[in-house]
């Protein structure tokens, strides 16, 4: 990994802390282009970053804590978050350009699906080698001489779902995670062995990862067709999650991947309080001094 500083020539206080892979910087073919897409959960605006040539496509995320800011130099950056590339599927990205062309049923070449008035960036995701060769996953091909022509298809898209929950339960089965009730909400702590976890837990877990990239109607159809039954009471089982922001730079990665398994599902706005924040608004701050008065300045004391 290595870590990157970007900045834009309008202002120095356009920049911030940015980790990715060395692979995702490597120029050969252009630069690599931060770009703003909509996003195929929410439909708001997320950035994206591709890599030189438009090869590989990478989601960005951050890491943030409230008053917090870096020392780069000799200079003091504001912006105190930790963005971070992860790969994504591009597929993902596509689906709902997909979806909205195949209300119509009509074969069409992928320059008249891929089209976004507010996000006119979306055409790069053309440009991108695993978005091209992957997208008979999800729609059905036709080829006319030189040209392809697609058609979204329903039945494909749910089954390339499926695949990628059971790869993702395959990963974290590998990896030490706890995905069951194992984990206790309020302190984020384990209280059960990894291995008291169900199977149903992991495709839970799985399906939840999956929700972050796609419409909550196709949410729904993969949990009907994982045969998950519904949870009664999903805040029981449910692992803390972080700060969850959409904005124009970034979007923190959320922790909590079952929240998409309950019947009434519905993204919520982040707590405006942090769990820190609320304990010390408890704390007793009677006969404790201000912060101030630690610099202001002695008085002097007369001599007799």
């Amino acid at each position: 990994m290595t870590t990157k500083k970007k900045r834009t020539p309008q202002t120095v206080n356009d920049s911030w802390v940015l980790i990715a892979a060395e692979s995702a910087w490597k120029t050969h073919d252009g630069d690599p282009t931060f770009i703003k897409l909509r996003n195929p959960a929410t439909g708001a605006a997320s950035q994206y970053f591709f890599s030189s040539g438009d090869e590989c496509v990478f989601e960005v995320k951050a890491f943030s804590e409230d008053f917090r800011s870096w020392f780069i130099g000799q200079t003091v950056q504001r912006d105190g978050r930790i963005m971070y590339v992860t790969p994504i599927d591009p597929v993902f990205l596509l689906l709902p350009y997909l979806q909205r062309g195949g209300a119509e049923g009509n074969f069409q070449q992928l320059q008249q699906l891929v089209v976004d008035e507010d996000y006119p960036g979306c055409s790069r995701l053309l440009n991108c080698t695993q978005a091209l060769s992957s997208v008979h996953h999800v729609a059905d091909e036709k080829v006319m001489g030189d040209r392809k022509f697609h058609r979204y298809n329903q039945e494909k898209t749910m089954e390339w779902l499926k695949k990628k929950v059971q790869n993702t339960v395959s990963a974290l089965k590998k990896s030490d995670l706890s995905v069951g009730e194992g984990v206790k909400s309020s302190t984020f702590v384990r209280v059960k062995q990894e291995t008291d976890a169900t199977e149903e837990d992991y495709l839970r877990y799985a399906h939840g990862l999956i929700s972050e990239y796609i419409s909550e109607e196709l949410s729904k159809v993969l949990h009907k067709l994982l045969q998950l039954p519904e949870i009664s009471s999903p805040k029981e089982a449910e692992p803390p999650s972080k700060k969850r922001k959409l904005s124009d730079k970034a979007v923190e990665a959320g922790e909590d991947y079952t929240k998409f398994n309950s019947a009434d599902f519905a993204r919520k706005p982040p707590k405006k309080m942090t769990a820190a924040q609320k304990s010390l608004a408890k704390v007793d701050k009677s006969g404790m001094k201000t912060m101030s008065a630690f610099f202001s300045p002695k008085v002097k004391q007369e001599r007799n």
